[in-house]
């Protein structure tokens, strides 16, 4: 009796996962302008071209490394910012890094016991 009850719990959890509203969401930022007269709807950009690397920071004890790699056209400039854990570590910035057009940038940084927290921070070239 008491698989039965685990087996209905299951299988009414799983329904009601899979009938939760899904709205996925396109990676371009793109809305559809109302078309003119006569005219077929064409997705408009919004903003300016799209921008941004993909960093992976990796956190191995007291080291941290961040790999970005810029998909678009537009050069990313890249920095690596480290919170130490400790009140009396230093916490650090890396130099910006320029990643160009399909380019991969490698940034490294420490401190000297843990790490709390890293991050990269964008900016785009020229600004």
């Amino acid at each position: 009796m008491r698989l039965s009850r685990n087996l209905a719990s299951v299988t009414v959890a799983a329904t009601l996962l899979l009938c939760l509203p899904y709205d996925p969401v396109p990676h371009a930022r793109v809305r559809s302008v109302p078309p003119a007269a006569g005219q077929p709807a064409v997705p408009e950009q919004v903003g300016a071209q799209p921008f941004g690397s993909e960093c992976r920071v990796h956190i191995s004890g007291s080291h941290v490394v961040a790999h970005c790699h810029n998909p678009y056209v537009g050069t990313d400039r890249v920095r690596l910012h480290i919170e130490c854990a400790r009140w009396w570590d230093i916490d650090t910035d890396t130099s910006p890094a320029d990643a160009g057009p399909a380019a991969t940038v490698r940034l490294s940084g420490r401190c000297w016991k843990e790490v709390r927290t890293a991050w990269v921070s964008h900016q785009r070239q020229g600004s």
